[in-house]
């Protein structure tokens, strides 16, 4: 499928994302824009994130919570933090995608995603502070459910020492963003006569259900209900 669409994001001005071979682009460079709010924006719509790491010489990418700070990416990885303990100073790649809607064009080729991602590179760190480690989990929890580090119990020393945490700077990163129609639509397939545009795709939360067990009279948080109530969430 192809996914390149010819009209580049528009970003706002500020700080640049860093240029590494890594992080470089080297086809659709239209859709990577290179201002550092780019990034911001892609970490802020989600919580959740894949990380890529080598444990025990083989590649995982694993499944888990991630918030943001600005600078400081924080990850719940005990399976990355093996790894580290095995080899320190081995890189990690973390990414981030939210899918916005399926281009379907008039040829099957020119079929493909509007989508916005993020990779961030490079060799994270066990966060081992206990009072840093209480601002790590205070991120992940309030980039999942903004409301909820006040509201539930907080960790004790014995839960903190048992939770896994790193944390993985945000200064090698890249991102890139797909939106619009096809891009066949002035082409030799115009005359094809096929229905093509974009089907939109919107992840929405649903109404709180209660922990079987919990006691009647106790109601969700104002915090709770009033995402389920209207906010829509992409990743």
């Amino acid at each position: 499928m192809e996914s390149g669409h010819k009209a580049p994001m528009t970003a706002r001005p500020g700080r640049s994302l860093s240029q590494t071979d890594r992080t470089r682009h080297r086809r659709l460079r239209e859709q990577g824009p290179t201002d550092r709010a780019a990034l911001d924006a892609v970490l802020a719509e989600g919580f959740l994130c894949h990380l890529g790491v080598m444990v025990d010489g083989t590649p995982l990418v694993v499944p888990t919570v991630y918030g943001a700070d600005g600078s400081t990416l924080y990850v719940h990885g005990s399976v990355a933090s093996r790894s580290l303990i095995a080899s320190p100073g081995t890189d990690v790649c973390v990414t981030v995608t939210h899918v916005d809607g399926l281009v379907l064009a008039r040829s099957v080729f020119e079929h493909g995603v509007n989508y916005r991602s993020a990779m961030v590179f490079g060799t994270p760190r066990p966060v081992t502070d206990p009072e840093e480690k209480l601002a790590g989990l205070r991120c992940l929890t309030e980039q999942a459910a903004p409301g909820q580090w006040d509201y539930a119990r907080r960790p004790n020393r014995k839960e903190l020492a048992a939770t896994t945490l790193l944390a993985l700077s945000l200064d090698e990163a890249s991102v890139k963003v797909r939106t619009g129609p096809p891009d066949d639509g002035d082409g030799p397939d115009a005359a094809l006569g096929l229905w093509a545009g974009v089907l939109p795709l919107h992840t929405t939360w649903g109404p709180p259900q209660a922990d079987p067990l919990l006691p009647a009279g106790i109601a969700p948080p104002a915090h709770l209900t009033a995402r389920a109530a209207g906010a829509t969430r992409h990743g």
